[in-house]
């Protein structure tokens, strides 16, 4: 159960946003993903080959990143004060623009860039863009993700009836 008091749709605005904690890509953390996805592509698994890459070195799966940065979302405010009015991730956008590399330091970088009611009127859709960042400032991916959330009791009771 989280500490943070529930945020529905109407309490969040466009523009709110927080930055996560950061962590560290490790070796172990590649290679482990590779195990778990079976995705052994020499770029991530192969030094000597990847030496020869235009990265120079073995990069983490672009779908590694977007689980950090799942991961690194949840442990956020805006997050954990979602959970009790979330009813379901509707969708995500991803962006690759940067390789995430061994010993990088990421955070996220959340925003919310847009809301709406849905016709029915009791819920609405946050769209939260996740921007996830290493220790130089670079983005290096940009995932965006539609969230089902439910509105107020107050806003519902509003609503035009359908």
């Amino acid at each position: 159960m989280s500490s943070h008091p529930t945020l529905y749709l109407d309490d969040l605005r466009v523009g709110m946003s927080e930055s996560s904690p950061a962590r560290t890509v490790t070796e172990a953390d590649i290679v482990m993903f590779a195990g778990l996805s079976g995705d052994f592509n020499w770029l991530h698994t192969d030094a000597r080959k990847a030496a020869g890459s235009e990265f120079g070195e073995r990069i983490a799966h672009g779908l590694l990143g977007i689980s950090i940065a799942s991961g690194l979302f949840t442990r956020t405010a805006l997050s954990q004060s979602l959970q009790g009015a979330l009813v379901a991730m509707l969708g995500l956008d991803c962006g690759f623009e940067g390789p995430i590399r061994i010993g990088d330091t990421l955070h996220v970088d959340a925003e919310v860039v847009a809301l709406r009611p849905t016709t029915d009127g009791t819920r609405g859709i946050a769209t939260i863009e996740r921007r996830v960042i290493n220790q130089h400032g670079e983005r290096v991916q940009l995932l965006t993700t539609p969230m089902l959330i439910w509105r107020s009791l107050a806003a519902t009771q509003e609503a035009p009836a359908s």
